[in-house]
């Protein structure tokens, strides 16, 4: 059986809506939107593999998530560790802006800690949650001696902690660098805004990225849905995904990124083209947004879908 592997950050959310008092969520956020997702639509016959490490702290409510997962076959590759589990409060102004304010403090992967258990999987997401899942040399590592094919999405990558633990947006000056590490990289347009330079087209930045990294990128545009760069011969292919209208108020736009890569890497794994995977991502992410936090958010996907974690 093939293994899809997992590589991010559990993270306990604390979600507060604008303009509603006492009505705060607290639920398992970060990676858990993404393995919520697999368990939907994970390509069949795959096994979904967490590549994880959890505090001490919360070991035990983390466990009790991963026993309702059924796509999840093994824990072998979630680790227990000393420091605290890392815990977002997120305060949304408005849909979708927000504060987000980390504590806590989980270390990334070295390559000697991710090789072995890596090598055992046949595809890999990094969903960087924390932003420091693995450093720039261990993504080397992973570029060089792992044989599989790795989606990035580099979200937190890009954010920086503050004295207080908020986060923001920050440059990143490696990126010619880290581009080379993935497959298949996925980001938004903020995203990508931040990584052009200042009195550069975004559009031509993802142009130049595709053709000196990933082979194909994504980049989200929230309600607008998405667009696509894949590289080719004699250039970039591009292209947009609209999303279809929501009917439903959206809910709460938490974890909808990370839907949306969950939908689109099992999607390119089943064998869809890059259009494909972003309209069939845009379409779950959607689904996403009319549910709150990641508790019953499979079971939501998979009655809206009608695919019975099969799709």
């Amino acid at each position: 059986m093939p293994r899809l592997g997992v590589l991010g950050t559990l993270v306990l959310d604390t979600i507060h809506r604008p303009g509603v008092d006492g009505d705060a969520l607290t639920d398992w956020g970060g990676i858990a939107y993404s393995l919520a997702a697999l368990e939907a639509v994970a390509p069949i016959g795959w096994d979904v593999f967490p590549l994880i490490k959890v505090g001490a702290d919360l070991r035990q409510g983390a466990d009790e998530f991963f026993d309702g997962l059924e796509r999840v076959e093994s824990l072998d590759g979630v680790l227990t560790v000393p420091e605290p589990n890392n815990r977002v409060d997120l305060y949304y102004s408005s849909k979708p802006r927000r504060c987000e304010r980390l504590t806590g403090g989980v270390p990334g992967w070295t390559w000697s800690e991710l090789a072995g258990t890596a090598s055992s999987c046949d595809a890999l997401i990094v969903n960087f949650i924390a932003g420091w899942e693995i450093d720039l040399e261990t993504a080397g590592h992973l570029r060089s001696e792992y044989g599989g094919s790795v989606y990035a999405d580099i979200h937190s990558l890009l954010l920086a902690v503050g004295p207080d633990g908020v986060r923001s947006l920050r440059p990143l000056p490696e990126w010619p660098e880290w581009r080379q590490c993935f497959d298949v990289v996925q980001m938004n347009e903020e995203e990508l805004s931040a990584l052009a330079q200042t009195d550069r087209d975004p559009a031509d930045e993802a142009r130049d990225s595709v053709l000196h990294g990933p082979e194909t990128l994504f980049v989200t545009h929230g309600a607008a849905g998405s667009r696509w760069y894949v590289r080719a011969a004699g250039g970039v292919h591009e292209g947009e995904a609209p999303t279809e209208p929501v009917a439903a108020e959206v809910s709460d736009p938490t974890g909808c990124g990370d839907v949306w890569g969950a939908a689109c890497a099992s999607s390119l794994l089943a064998g869809a083209d890059a259009a494909g995977a972003a309209e069939r991502a845009n379409r779950l992410a959607g689904l996403a947004a009319r549910h709150r936090g990641t508790k019953g958010l499979a079971m939501a996907l998979q009655s809206e879908t009608g695919s019975g974690g099969r799709e």
